[in-house]
């Protein structure tokens, strides 16, 4: 394996570096204040969209910087996930930056599970938008009275009746669904078959928001944001119909399709990691180095300059699984990367909230605030301990693929 960048990778970095240079990195802060004053509580009916965004993505899309997580040459950048590694750390350095490159999430892996698995009416009507940037998505899948890590407790159905499908149930932690552009979201729910596997019992369903019986009852704060105008909401389904033909790729095909969406997904969360690790870092730096106390700087006092060379080495040593987890994932797929992917899952967002809980200590009480993005980074490192499978479970993945090689039973 060879972890050079390629011709492709180094132009990309290079135009994606200086994008955020010139057209985010100034005005970040102040965006990230003014969505704040535009959308200042949790009732996300009167939650807006700062017109800065829309501009800086057709910046982007004018620059060619546009759906590069794509491997579709057509309709992406045609890069592969190895490839893709090194510019999509580039975006984790700023929160407003995903969006604007039309890469964040649930976005990125609503799109990959249309263009793998969708029919073309689907792709129709609405892959071609999201890939457009004209509207967002929502994933449902977490649900508030089970334990969600194990996806097969799932309460909600999707019942086929005739030439439709019923959806029931409660699901929360459904990210985006705050925000005013979201048209559409994934539903996935049991649809019960006594001739069917274990695995062959859900489906994924896509449901227009406005569909009768849809009801967004709140939003959910992640310790105490509500990520306005993006949002993470509970949401009900009262006896939704929808079409059969919007059950993606036909009914019990959800695991199939869960597998093929979390890869990615996964790793797209990770090398993100690393680029708001690598800005933590950054700042942790010239903190230390800027401020003073008892005649020193920061950064000779209290062993500041071991947790500066212990962050070098992890994020390093992340950097390295990542890239070998996504070399991986194009050798051999989602499937035959479980062990590279659910590691570098747990790795990744344990190392960036190590290196901002350091970055913090050295802000002081500036590191708590609003004033620099670390509270929102540390924030995006204990939730992706938790989101898309905790690191308990992936843990366990390991594990128990590691057991099979010694022909142990994980039972």
């Amino acid at each position: 394996m060879d972890f050079t960048p390629s011709a492709k990778t180094v132009e990309y970095s290079e135009r994606m570096r200086a994008f955020m240079r010139e057209h985010i990195e100034p005005v970040e802060h102040r965006y990230l204040a003014e969505v704040r004053a535009m959308n200042p509580d949790g009732d996300w009916r009167r939650w807006k969209i700062h017109p800065l965004v829309e501009a800086l993505k057709q910046r982007a899309k004018d620059a060619g910087l546009w759906n590069l997580w794509l491997p579709d040459p057509e309709l992406g950048a045609g890069l592969t996930t190895l490839e893709y590694a090194p510019v999509c750390e580039l975006t984790g350095r700023s929160a407003l930056a995903p969006e604007v490159f039309n890469c964040s999430a649930p976005d990125t892996g609503n799109m990959e599970v249309l263009w793998r698995y969708g029919s073309e009416a689907q792709k129709a009507r609405w892959l071609t938008p999201l890939l457009a940037g004209e509207i967002r998505s929502v994933f449902c899948m977490t649900e508030p009275d089970v334990a969600s890590s194990d996806a097969t407790n799932m309460e909600a159905t999707a019942t086929v009746e005739g030439d439709e499908v019923v959806l029931r149930g409660t699901k929360w932690w459904s990210s985006g669904i705050g925000d005013p552009r979201a048209k559409v979201a994934i539903f996935m729910a049991r649809t019960p078959n006594p001739d069917a596997g274990r695995h062959q019992q859900h489906s994924m369903v896509l449901v227009p928001l406005d569909a009768k019986g849809v009801e967004v009852v709140r939003m959910l704060p992640v310790y105490g944001s509500f990520d306005a105008p993006h949002g993470h909401g509970e949401v009900r389904f009262h006896d939704v119909r929808v079409p059969l033909e919007n059950v993606i790729a036909g009914p019990g095909k959800g695991f199939e399709i869960a597998q093929g969406r979390l890869g990615p997904g996964r790793i797209h969360h990770c090398m993100r990691c690393l680029g708001a690790a690598e800005r933590a870092l950054e700042l942790m730096i010239d903190r230390g180095a800027s401020r003073s106390a008892f005649g020193k700087a920061l950064v000779n006092l209290g062993g500041n300059r071991e947790r500066i060379a212990d962050a070098r080495m992890a994020i390093d040593q992340a950097r390295l699984l990542t890239l070998f987890a996504a070399w991986k994932l194009d050798a051999v797929g989602a499937l035959g990367a479980m062990t590279e992917v659910s590691a570098i899952k747990v790795v990744a967002p344990n190392v960036l909230a190590k290196v901002v809980d350091d970055a913090i200590q050295m802000h002081g009480g500036a590191g708590v605030s609003d004033d620099t993005p670390l509270a929102g980074f540390y924030a995006q490192a204990r939730s992706l301990r938790i989101a898309d499978g905790p690191d308990e479970v992936h843990r366990g993945v390991i594990a128990r693929i590691e057991l099979a090689k010694r022909g142990v039973s994980h039972r």
